[in-house]
């Protein structure tokens, strides 16, 4: 099930957030991102529609996704 971001606190976001790039430990090619800079990253995405929040009932959790993925 898909979870509007806009309907988090700010707060909130920020935290499910940070820990998904935390968890995921993307590789962000030649330069060293900072997490500051890879948290903008992964919200810029949710506001454009790219990514998604997705809550799994089976695992009770929340992910990040891209929006393609999602169809698959």
């Amino acid at each position: 099930m898909m979870i509007p971001w806009q309907e988090l606190s700010a707060e909130t976001l920020d935290n499910l957030i940070e820990s998904f790039v935390l968890r995921e430990g993307t590789d962000y090619g030649e330069h060293e991102r900072s997490l500051a800079q890879k948290v903008a990253d992964v919200k810029r995405q949710l506001q454009r529609g790219e990514a998604v929040l997705v809550w799994s009932e089976l695992h009770e959790t929340v992910n990040i996704m891209p929006r393609k993925q999602l169809h698959e």
